[in-house]
């Protein structure tokens, strides 16, 4: 029997983000989850190291290299749209609830439960969770930030919404990491060395 779980997931790169903006340069949600795993890594280290915390600091990669594998079903619905109303939050919830069924469902039954945890929220990986969501601003803040060094205006609105999120989650880590390592992404190759 085939299971087509893998082969799905290599899929990833064909998923486009940012589709109502006029983007300088393209970004999968292959290179998004890269992205938002590595920043997720350095918020539990953050945490762990500055801030009294105890997490795992890999398991938090892992859950942030899965989160948006629901869009190679759904697609990259843009957040207006997802957000629009409590309507549409709801019903785009139980999209993407079937999209994480769907891809579950291309498992062997015995590694079913091994990556059940990537699309299905379990209580002890709570506070991972929200540092995946921290992550996966960041990463979108990083985003607008390149556009905006490339000249493109597109993003200024997003840039600025983005933080304030960011800023809005309370997170000491979150706040750490852009005070600390956010402005390098406006600076060229050589202004980073």
């Amino acid at each position: 029997m085939n299971n087509h779980f893998f082969a799905m997931l290599a899929r990833m790169k064909y998923i486009n983000r940012w589709a109502l903006m006029r983007n300088i340069q393209e970004e999968s949600i292959c290179q998004h989850s890269m992205e938002t795993a590595c920043f997720a890594h350095a918020l539990a280290v953050i945490k762990n190291k500055y801030f009294g915390g105890n997490l795992n600091a890999d398991r938090a990669a892992v859950l942030a290299l899965y989160h948006d594998m629901p869009e190679i079903i759904t697609g990259d619905l843009p957040t207006p749209v997802k957000y629009f109303n409590a309507d549409m939050k709801e019903i785009y919830a139980k999209v993407e609830e079937n999209a994480c069924e769907k891809l579950l469902s291309m498992l062997p039954e015995e590694l079913k439960e091994e990556y059940s945890p990537f699309f299905f929220k379990k209580e002890e990986d709570e506070y991972l969770w929200k540092i995946v969501k921290a992550a996966d601003k960041i990463s979108a803040m990083t985003k607008c930030l390149e556009e905006k060094k490339a000249g493109n205006r597109e993003f200024d609105s997003a840039l600025a919404s983005t933080e304030k999120a960011i800023r809005e989650m309370k997170m000491e880590e979150a706040d750490y990491f852009l005070d600390t390592f956010i402005e390098s992404f406006m600076l060229t190759l050589d202004e980073q060395n």
